[in-house]
């Protein structure tokens, strides 16, 4: 009897899913299948706990002795779809540069500011998978986003009322599509984590890293000793209803909905148990960044620390959305509280390295995984350049590169 039970409530869900996907991929309400998601997609994870990163044997509580002599630490920063005019160093940033970025700058203005830099790719996954290796992804077949067959080809035939262009869905492909489960940074490739673990360095990984969430192709399995990392490519910033929180979602654009509807808001540690962030995400991840700095600071470490800032859905801080009431449209000013606390951020970080005698013996890498999205729904954030993410016009490529 229980064996035919769990048949037919499988059936159900699988009628459920066909006639969600049919209605869907004829124009159908975005409602319905949203529903769906928040039904039988939405996770509901575990409170969140205390993070613990491991103090190598040989830690001292002083600075690193003899530092002139030892590698340096290395801290590689990443934004996620930061546009090349978010930033106010080259005479730009948003709302006419009247949000400025001083901590990002100071990279540049102290450091390196290479001029002419672009992204391995025009999206978020292969760029990061570039990073992470110095190779193009097309090389180990990484080129494309892992995305599930189904959910493409949804959104491949989605025609909304507040569609911005119709999405090109090649259906004929399909065939050639591996399992999603199978998508995913090869094991076989070099990273620079593994590359600067053979070399001593302790090697940490805080925040993004979209390059496969199967159990195998996560960070913690490819040269990091510890890592705290998102559950998916990414997440909310804090819970929709947060009383500390303001939300601006774009009705033109069915990936957003998705994102707010699946409600994302996980991370796992070393491919632990899924619990969700203390506080608002960007926050959050620099506080894990300085307690993994403090714990490592005997020996030469290198940290991965991948912002998901300000990519969608876009929240921001009710301090941060307060402190820029002189920008009307809501959208722009959530988007450039975002920044300013992405900015506000690295501070912090650069910060603690000073506070604990480090900062002189650190290379501090800053970067952008892309160019900015066309779906948050604002003008400019790639000026002077053409194009968005996802195109290989010069907006959606050409990144910042500062290091300090």
């Amino acid at each position: 009897m229980l064996k035919k039970i769990i048949i037919l409530f499988g059936l159900l869900i699988a009628a459920i899913v066909l006639a969600v996907g049919g209605l869907y991929a004829k124009g159908g309400s975005s409602e319905v299948l949203l529903w769906f998601v928040k039904i039988f997609v939405r996770q509901e994870h575990a409170p969140n706990r205390e993070v613990t990163w491991a103090i190598p044997s040989n830690h001292s509580n002083g600075n690193q002795p003899n530092s002139a002599a030892k590698p340096p630490n290395i801290i590689l920063i990443v934004a996620d779809d930061l546009g090349f005019n978010d930033i106010t160093l080259n005479g730009g940033g948003l709302a006419g540069g009247t949000v400025p970025t001083p901590n990002i700058n100071s990279l540049a203005q102290e450091g390196a500011n290479f001029q002419t830099s672009y992204s391995g790719n025009a999206t978020c996954a292969p760029s990061r998978a570039a990073i992470m290796t110095g190779r193009y992804p097309t090389r180990f077949g990484f080129e494309f986003t892992p995305t599930p067959k189904q959910f493409m080809k949804v959104i491949g035939n989605y025609k909304g009322p507040n569609q911005l262009y119709d999405a090109i869905y090649h259906a004929e492909r399909e065939k050639d599509l591996i399992p999603y489960e199978t998508m995913g940074l090869p094991r076989s490739e070099i990273t620079m984590a593994k590359l600067l673990k053979g070399q001593g360095y302790r090697t940490l990984h805080v925040g993004k890293w979209h390059l496969g969430d199967a159990p195998e192709f996560r960070s913690h399995v490819h040269g990091f000793d510890e890592a705290l990392s998102f559950q998916h490519g990414s997440s909310l910033y804090l819970p929709e209803n947060d009383p500390n929180v303001v939300n601006s979602k774009q009705s033109f654009d069915i990936i957003d909905q998705f994102q707010w509807a699946a409600g994302s808001f996980g991370m796992h540690f070393n491919g632990g148990e899924v619990f969700k962030p203390k506080r608002y995400v960007t926050d959050y991840l620099t506080d894990e960044a300085e307690k993994a700095i403090e714990a490592n600071r005997s020996q030469p470490f290198f940290l991965y620390l991948a912002y998901t800032a300000p990519h969608t859905p876009l929240q921001a801080t009710k301090e941060d959305y307060e402190a820029l009431s002189h920008i009307e449209d809501h959208t722009l000013r959530v988007y450039a509280a975002m920044v300013r606390n992405l900015d506000r951020n690295i501070g912090r970080v650069l910060q603690s390295l000073k506070d604990k005698g480090l900062d002189d013996n650190t290379l501090v890498i800053f970067t952008s995984d892309n160019g900015g999205a066309h779906y948050v729904g604002l003008d400019g954030l790639n000026k002077p350049y053409r194009g968005w993410k996802a195109t290989f016009f010069e907006g959606g490529i050409r990144v910042p590169l500062f290091m300090k």
